[in-house]
């Protein structure tokens, strides 16, 4: 029986030692009730029904709600709704948002399969997920390889009922299930975190399209790994291995063929200016002020992250974005050593720049592959250091020169509201991830306090 004759009452505290929240309606003359925790989620609830009648749907008198809430939960699975859910997210997203999304969508997905006749193996699911499945655009709008098709068509029918995500043990082996690689090792703590805020960011859209009254995934009672948020001291190079290094730079590759030449200036812009690779990569000659003598700037704006190609909108492996985590036009200015200034210089004289100005490029003139730079800093660190070092964590990676960079500069006593306005950080970022690699500092608070000690003597 369907009706029209529809009144939504207000939200009110019930009286109980655990607060919550009631929203009632009557529906046909029948009351219909529904708790929530909070008074938020039982408004945002309210607020459907009423727009659903205001909307003029018809309300259902035996379940009392409109018909486009009705068993909703119970008829889309999990693997419908994650397509609905991507195709949302997908075209806000940074490339590299994308793949984890993906990386995500695909681990919650194979842990949500029921066991059906004609299962593909795992390595097939997983690859016509990631490759297909969970990419725009979507599986139902390109053609598919037949095994690929075939893969997908059955977790479509395998898949489980999103609302099996209510179901507290459900939510909990899926989680779970993000703990271990393929190989059944544990996985990183922040690929393991990642993965949940992707899972719990997927429910909260689930719940704002009536699937769930509250996210189920945010209510469990799920230990979150922890993640090392700090910089290990070990890979911190002072400045004379730095030096060192970046001389080694320019031996690999032998002289003509310049596949080291051609990357001194990188590997000295994290250095001696603390830029993030994908900044250096994005950096134009225009960007630059290079005086003969005396300290330079760098104004920062644009950066070119690698990614896989079917991340981005353009299909290239790089992205040309804006800086990490600002907005499109926002600019950082970065003063530059006297140092770089010069290195810089002499690569423009050397090398000169791509079509577009940037000042770094592939031997063929393209955007340099981090693979390729990633080689090149291997073979300097053989060159550069002795056996014992080059096989220790120091400057491992060449992001490590940028920890290198910003630990000098905190220990030679700069403020660090200035490092952290130079690095792009907040103050609060910047200290916690660098308070092991600020070297002294124990000894000058010990002064200090045995001083003020002695003056009370």
């Amino acid at each position: 029986m369907k009706s029209l004759d529809v009144k939504i009452w207000g939200v009110r505290k019930r009286n109980t030692k655990k607060a919550s929240y009631d929203v009632r309606w009557t529906v046909g003359g029948n009351v219909f009730s529904e708790q929530f925790r909070t008074k938020g989620l039982a408004d945002h609830y309210r607020a459907k029904l009423l727009r659903s009648a205001h909307a003029g749907e018809e309300f259902d008198t035996t379940t009392g709600l409109p018909e486009s809430m009705v068993e909703k939960a119970a008829s889309m699975t999990w693997y419908a709704f994650a397509l609905k859910y991507l195709a949302m997210k997908w075209p806000h997203a940074a490339p590299n948002t994308r793949d984890g999304i993906n990386e995500a969508l695909t681990a919650a997905t194979m842990a949500l399969l029921d066991e059906r006749p004609g299962r593909p193996a795992d390595d097939v699911l997983r690859k016509a997920l990631r490759n297909w499945a969970f990419v725009l655009p979507g599986p139902d709008d390109r053609e598919l390889p037949v095994e690929v098709a075939n893969a997908l068509h059955w977790v479509a029918k395998a898949s489980r009922p999103l609302s099996d995500l209510a179901d507290a043990s459900v939510g909990l082996a899926v989680l779970n299930s993000f703990k271990l690689k393929l190989d059944g090792t544990a996985a990183a703590s922040e690929t393991v975190r990642r993965k949940r805020r992707t899972l719990v960011n997927a429910v909260h859209y689930a719940v704002d399209l009536g699937e769930f009254k509250e996210n189920p995934i945010t209510l469990l009672r799920w230990k979150k790994p922890k993640v090392v948020k700090e910089v290990d001291p070990r890979v911190v190079a002072n400045p004379e291995q730095a030096r060192a290094l970046l001389a080694a730079v320019s031996y690999v590759g032998g002289y003509d063929r310049a596949r080291g030449r051609r990357l001194v200036g990188l590997f000295a812009c994290m250095y001696y200016g603390a830029l993030r690779p994908a900044e250096v990569l994005g950096l134009a000659e225009a960007d630059l002020k290079l005086p003969e003598s005396g300290w330079g700037t760098a104004l920062l704006h644009r950066t070119r992250p690698s990614v896989g190609r079917q991340w981005t909108d353009s299909g290239q492996t790089h992205d040309d974005r804006g800086l990490k985590n600002r907005p499109v036009e926002e600019l950082r200015l970065v003063p530059i050593p006297p140092q770089l200034v010069t290195i810089l210089r002499e690569h423009l004289a050397t090398f000169d720049t791509a079509q577009d100005g940037r000042l770094f490029t592939s031997e063929r003139g393209g955007v340099v592959a981090s693979s390729s730079y990633y080689r090149v800093w291997q073979e300097a660190r053989t060159l550069a250091l002795p056996p014992a070092v080059a096989a220790s964590p120091l400057a491992a990676r060449p992001y490590d020169l940028r920890h290198s960079a910003l630990s000098t500069w905190l220990n030679a006593g700069v403020d660090p509201t200035e490092v952290a306005g130079r690095a792009g950080n907040s103050v609060e970022v910047l200290l916690g991830r660098y308070a092991k690699c600020i070297d002294g500092r124990q000894e000058i608070a010990n002064r200090k306090i045995e001083e003020l000690l002695r003056e009370y003597e």
